[in-house]
């Protein structure tokens, strides 16, 4: 419904302002919608939109780096995330198993909610 009323405005909100991502790369849409389908377990938003994800990079031989934080150290499924994300990384075709996927957690800088993708916000009610 909100993606209807908005359009093309959509996918802008759905971006979080400061993640570092390789829009260029090929792969990459594949590998932004694959991350779009992890969830926080106690968030109803996907990790993406949430700003967790900082950093993805996508080297010449396709293996991916990923830079994430949680939204607060003591995260109950800090240890499960970081696989989760590498699993969903994993399921794009041309990654699957064969190429390295490494998934990192930093805290530098510390999550906050200004990192949230607008429609991140508008489903926390945070308008």
């Amino acid at each position: 419904m909100l993606e209807d009323a908005l359009g093309d405005e959509m996918e802008e909100m759905a971006r979080p302002p400061f993640a570092d991502v390789p829009e260029a790369h090929a792969l990459w849409p594949a590998i932004e919608a694959a991350i779009r389908e992890v969830y926080d377990p106690e968030i109803p938003v996907n990790l993406y939109e949430l700003g967790l994800i900082y950093r993805v990079d996508i080297d010449q031989d396709n293996n991916v780096a990923v830079k994430m934080s949680l939204t607060a150290p003591g995260c109950p499924v800090a240890g499960e995330m970081p696989g989760m994300v590498e699993e969903a990384v994993r399921t794009v075709e041309e990654i699957g198993q064969e190429k390295n996927v490494t998934v990192d957690l930093v805290w530098d800088p510390p999550w906050h909610p200004g990192m949230m993708a607008e429609t991140a916000k508008l489903q926390l009610n945070m308008f």
